[in-house]
């Protein structure tokens, strides 16, 4: 890590449109969907604000006013935030390469629509701060193939630095799978402006530009202090990772105090937002209610999102 004077600061990408998100009967932009009730950009703030991080970047696009709305509902974490509206969609490190003006030191990115489990971002931090230490890429030991080839693989070498980082790999070289958090030096942004748009999506990929960095001989290092992270890609993702929330906090079912639940309604394995109401002698199983859902009486539910509009089967 270089010794910039310039304190570090957090940046979340929250300005993605979610296009396989589409069919999920809500307003919500996926950053701005509940897990447990609170949004997802919000874990990611809560772990800005634990490791000190006054000031953040939120780079908005899609429906921005609802994450504005609903940042600004959450409790007061002691952090700064600037809204940054995303002009073009030419992948993750185009959106970052907007950010040069604004970042003039160390910076902690996150990808605004993944949930991150048990991450201990200041163990990534330390990590960070270690002598020739460049960059910090977070990463999980994954043993699902598929799940690499979604996302990028690192390879690394004797030393545990990265030598490479591959973009959707056919064929894995590692099982060490990079996730969407990352520390950076604003090297970055010069390897970002050298970084070419890609021949099969059209974009800018941020793995192009780390690899620039590892081959000008930058120290970047996978960073591995997660137990899990979950893409929030498809609608049954979002109650996929709602259940796994369940479980990690040893809950069979979440209700938010402002929830109405009947005395005869059954909730099994479920969660339900704030100001919902669950009515007469309904069965909720493995279903997410958001914030301000209606559940009908007698509705018999498993496996369901209720957004604030209406019921959608997975």
């Amino acid at each position: 890590m270089t010794d910039e004077s310039s304190e570090l600061i957090g940046v979340i990408l929250a300005a993605g449109r979610g296009s396989r998100m589409m069919n999920l009967p809500t307003r919500l932009p996926k950053p701005a969907l509940p897990i447990l009730d609170k949004p997802i950009l919000y874990y990611q703030l809560e772990a800005m604000a634990s490791v000190g991080i006054s000031k953040a970047i939120v780079v908005v696009g899609y429906r921005s006013f609802e994450i504005v709305r609903l940042i600004e509902r959450l409790p007061d974490m002691g952090i700064e935030i600037e809204y940054v509206h995303q002009q073009e969609s030419l992948g993750i490190a185009h959106c970052v390469g907007q950010l040069e003006s604004l970042v003039r030191g160390p910076f902690v990115l996150f990808l605004g629509d993944i949930y991150f489990q048990d991450l201990d971002l200041a163990a990534m931090l330390a990590e960070f701060g270690a002598p020739g230490v460049d960059a910090i890429i977070g990463a999980i030991e994954e043993e699902d193939t598929a799940a690499i080839t979604r996302n990028f693989c690192i390879v690394t070498d004797a030393d545990g630095r990265a030598a490479a980082a591959i973009e959707k790999p056919r064929y894995p070289q590692s099982r060490l799978k990079g996730v969407g958090i990352y520390i950076f030096e604003s090297a970055v942004f010069d390897a970002i402006r050298r970084t070419p748009r890609t021949a099969l999506r059209d974009e800018y990929e941020l793995t192009d530009s780390i690899q620039i960095l590892i081959t000008d001989g930058y120290n970047v290092r996978p960073s591995n202090h997660l137990s899990d992270d979950i893409n929030i890609t498809y609608p049954a993702d979002l109650c996929e990772v709602n259940l796994a929330a369940l479980r990690h906090e040893s809950l069979d079912y979440y209700l938010a105090d402002s929830a109405v639940v009947s005395p005869s309604a059954r909730v099994l394995h479920s969660v339900v937002g704030s100001g919902a109401a669950i009515a007469d002698g309904a069965h909720l199983r493995n279903t997410v209610v958001f914030a301000g859902g209606v559940v009908p009486p007698g509705a018999d539910l498993d496996g369901v999102i209720v957004t604030e509009s209406e019921i959608f089967k997975l």
